[in-house]
């Protein structure tokens, strides 16, 4: 009976989510070990609805409102329920999914200790991933046009300084990339996108932490403590203990300290419309980063959004290799002629290659464009 309950919560957890997850035995112990059974009527009063006001969770939870505000304060602090009032000031309780953004990332956002709950609770979700990627490959055919059709799943906020003396990166105006007239152009600028907000806070990378309990720590930076979130989602990660709230001097410290270990700006916003306001920012590296480390293992596509596109002056390039090393998504490549190439269908438009680029031959072209390379298919 027990174990019934833990699969029809588990199910309704990958529900609250975009992405074709499976219901198998390792979810079931994902739940088990993060969720009490007592929580599990709860979650089950999301069946049908992920997002509810507490008048909606009465009738649908029958629950009294006292139970019901208890179940919110524990599942609140283990990353399950977001609960943060809407624009128009009413409360609304939502069941978070498993991945982007929810009970994983919060999971791995604190301060890990190397713990063995953590580092359990660490191994049951590379697990599940792999078993994850294993169900993607086995129906292909069938999953790979659901990404085709989903919105980005992030946004690249470029680095728009060189890292040699500071001095801007190089931006042109390109005729031939195919831009919508009607679109409003988000924050580009990582400045201008923490002046927006009054509310910031910090958190460890969970992408970087989940690595570090694998034991499998991060080739690129020993910076942790840089992931960002905004706004109402701010305070929620705050009042839970998930981050901290910080200044916007310290944010954009640690921002530029991140950028020169050549980390991608990557924004998040409400389902992923990115129209409305950021509710996060991440800092991802080339190893650990999850919605990369996933595209290469078969699980995602990759799906961006981007205001940028790398050009390479060919007579300014030397072939000294740098743009290929540092590429997060392996868009660029030296031809027989020992000159940089940049895949357009691939690059993201993060600015990495010109911002370490020593000859200034790395430009951005401007214009925004949606990314989508599909999953590779490895069997």
């Amino acid at each position: 009976m027990s174990e019934d309950k833990y699969k029809k919560a588990a199910q309704i957890i990958i529900k609250a989510g975009a992405l074709p997850f499976p219901l198998n035995d390792t979810l079931v112990s994902i739940v088990k070990e993060m969720i009490e059974e007592h929580e599990l009527d709860f979650i089950y009063a999301f069946k049908r609805k992920s997002s509810q006001t507490l008048e909606e969770l009465l009738k649908t939870s029958k629950m009294s409102e006292e139970q019901i505000i208890k179940n919110v304060k524990s599942l609140a602090k283990k990353g399950y329920i977001f609960n943060q009032p809407n624009s128009n000031g009413v409360m609304v309780y939502r069941l978070m999914p498993l991945v982007m953004v929810g009970a994983f990332e919060y999971a791995f956002m604190k301060e890990i200790n190397y713990s063995p709950a953590e580092k359990n609770l660490a191994e049951l979700f590379a697990n599940y991933f792999n078993e994850v990627g294993s169900f993607i490959q086995m129906n292909y055919d069938t999953i790979v046009p659901i990404f085709e059709k989903m919105r980005p799943f992030d946004r690249t906020l470029p680095i728009l300084e060189k890292n040699i003396n500071g001095s801007e990166i190089q931006i042109q105006i390109n005729e031939e990339l195919q831009v919508p007239e009607e679109i409003i152009v988000p924050t580009q600028r990582i400045e201008d996108l923490i002046n927006k907000f009054d509310e910031i806070a910090v958190g460890h990378c969970f992408c970087r932490n989940h690595k570090d309990l694998l034991g499998e720590s991060c080739k690129q930076t020993n910076l942790r403590e840089n992931c960002f979130t905004f706004g109402k989602s701010a305070k929620y990660v705050s009042e839970q203990g998930f981050a901290r709230l910080v200044s916007k001097e310290e944010a954009l410290k640690i921002m530029r300290a991140s950028e020169n270990d050549g980390l991608v700006h990557k924004a998040f916003h409400p389902h992923s419309d990115i129209q409305k306001d950021e509710t996060s920012i991440c800092n991802c590296c080339k190893c650990c980063c999850g919605t990369l480390d996933w595209w290469r293992g078969g699980i995602t596509a990759m799906i961006n959004s981007t205001n940028y596109l790398s050009s390479i002056d060919e007579g300014l390039c030397t072939g000294c290799g740098i743009c290929v090393e540092k590429c997060p998504v392996e868009a660029v490549h030296l031809n027989s002629e020992n000159i940089a190439k940049v895949d357009k269908n691939i690059c993201i438009g993060c600015g990495v290659c010109a911002h370490f680029c020593p000859e200034n031959a790395v430009s951005l072209i401007e214009g925004m464009r949606k990314v989508y390379v599909a999953p590779p298919k490895l069997n």
